[in-house]
């Protein structure tokens, strides 16, 4: 036989893979990193362990707690407001009456999201998936069946769950994490929320608005360090305002769960008792169940892995993004991550990156967002910057809307006048910090401050208060 029909015989034997790329998780990274690849022509499947694509994103985290802010807000808007509740009882609403418009919204995206998977051709497989080998993944689907496939590549994007330490009893019907809480069936008098970050400062602002007597126990000396300052100072007076109690510097010792109430016990000596309690002190990357082992991988203790510039994992043909990789942990960055790391998997290297500058939002109420450096980052630079702001209150449209609380932040460079930084807290500031960071986006001298000055904005907007806030900073300058 020719050493030519060998190789043609080889050929032929060779057992192909059923897929090309196969994505464990339908979160952002999973759906970013699914509909590039489809897009170039590769055979894709998503694994989703749960009954409908769109990962903790929409089903626990970002999309109900952001629709039950939603509406607390406008609850709020219309008890305050005299032209639709001249001194008349307020409204109240239960946790499972805006829970009803934060399932419809939840059911909308994951239709839309299921629709993403059809239009382009990517299989979506129910199931729990682990790996046999960096080839082969077994999946265990709700009727207990086993089904085993083939992949050339693998992106882990499984996202991450709540962290609930083995000495607290999360199965106490008082006792709950971020994911159970939108179980919750009665109305609580009161929740003592262990947790101030992101999550705890917002589920604050929720229960408070609802009229329950909310204790948020913070384990550092102030709320949310991460953010500048003064608007880490506007949300702790804004929530101390409306009469949530904010115990800084606590640890707890234990919790019980007792048939009327639940008791947190702290290492001070205190004690505090509420209807319930939310837990919302960190997450943890869902990798425990993926059999990491068998790929050669392992997770840290927060089980997050370790990836390259290119989403790389130790194992050549798997890739991770999302929260399972660590920060920033955000919906907006894991989309794009998986974009870029299916075009690694597709070319060998990432044709781009996350912008340096990551703009935050916090859903509070009202909202926070910033993008780029702060005040304290920038003293301890020694950067020469200056500070423009416009309160809300003296906006047209904010008195209109009866939206006056809060303010935007410009910091910028005292000598080019660049952008370095922009903070808002208010409502709408989520929207409202990207007409910033456009701007501080652009290359060379195209990012200044100047810019908001010499351009016109409609009247009236929130837009505007670039206008009043450059303004403010350049009169600074001498």
């Amino acid at each position: 036989m020719s050493g030519k029909s060998v190789k043609q015989n080889a050929t032929v034997n060779k057992q192909p893979f059923q897929y090309d790329a196969v994505i464990i998780g339908t979160g952002p990274g999973g759906e970013g990193a699914a509909m590039q690849l489809a897009k170039a022509g590769r055979r894709v499947a998503v694994i989703e362990r749960h009954d409908s694509v769109g990962g903790g994103c929409t089903h626990w985290g970002t999309i109900p707690s952001k629709a039950l802010r939603h509406s607390v807000s406008r609850l709020i808007e219309y008890n305050t407001n005299p032209l639709f509740n001249a001194g008349d009882q307020a409204i109240h609403l239960t946790f499972q009456d805006i829970l009803k418009h934060a399932g419809a919204v939840i059911r909308k995206q994951s239709r839309l999201r299921g629709s993403f998977y059809a239009r382009n051709d990517v299989q979506v497989i129910q199931g729990e998936a682990s790996f046999i080998d960096d080839h082969h993944i077994s999946i265990t689907r709700k009727d207990g069946s086993v089904e085993q496939i083939s992949t050339a590549q693998i992106m882990i994007a499984t996202g991450s769950r709540p962290y609930t330490p083995t000495d607290i009893d999360f199965s106490h019907p008082r006792i709950y994490n971020s994911d159970s809480i939108l179980s919750l069936k009665k109305d609580p008098k009161s929740i003592i929320i262990y947790g101030a970050g992101v999550i705890g400062s917002e589920y604050a602002s929720i229960f408070r608005g609802m009229g329950v007597k909310v204790d948020l126990v913070n384990m550092r000396d102030r709320l949310l360090s991460f953010l500048d300052t003064e608007i880490s100072d506007a949300l702790s007076y804004h929530l101390w305002n409306n009469g949530v109690v904010i115990r800084h510097n606590e640890e707890y010792t234990s919790v019980e769960g007792r048939d009327d109430a639940v008791v947190l016990n702290l290492k001070s000596g205190k004690k505090m008792r509420a209807d319930c309690l939310l837990f919302a002190n960190g997450r943890t990357g869902n990798t425990d169940m993926l059999n990491l082992e068998a790929v050669g991988l392992k997770s840290d203790s927060r089980g997050q892995l370790k990836v390259d510039e290119n989403y790389k994992t130790e194992a050549d043909n798997i890739y991770a993004v999302g929260d399972v990789i660590g920060y920033p942990s955000l919906a907006s960055a894991a989309y794009n991550q998986g974009r870029f790391a299916a075009q690694a998997m597709i070319s060998g290297h990432c044709p781009a990156s996350l912008v340096e500058d990551i703009p935050a939002g916090i859903y509070t109420i009202p909202e926070i967002s910033s993008v780029g450096k702060n005040e304290q980052e920038l003293t301890a630079q020694k950067v020469p910057y200056e500070v423009g702001r416009a309160q809300f209150m003296h906006l047209a449209r904010a008195q209109i809307a009866n939206t006056q609380v809060g303010s935007l932040k410009i910091l910028f460079h005292r000598e080019s006048k660049k952008i370095l930084g922009i903070h808002c807290f208010g409502e709408r500031a989520s929207e409202i910090v990207h007409i910033g960071q456009a701007i501080m986006q652009q290359e060379g001298e195209a990012n200044t401050i100047e810019y908001f000055v010499n351009t016109t904005f409609n009247y009236p907007t929130m837009a505007e208060a670039y206008r009043v806030a450059a303004i403010n900073g350049l009169n600074r300058i001498f």
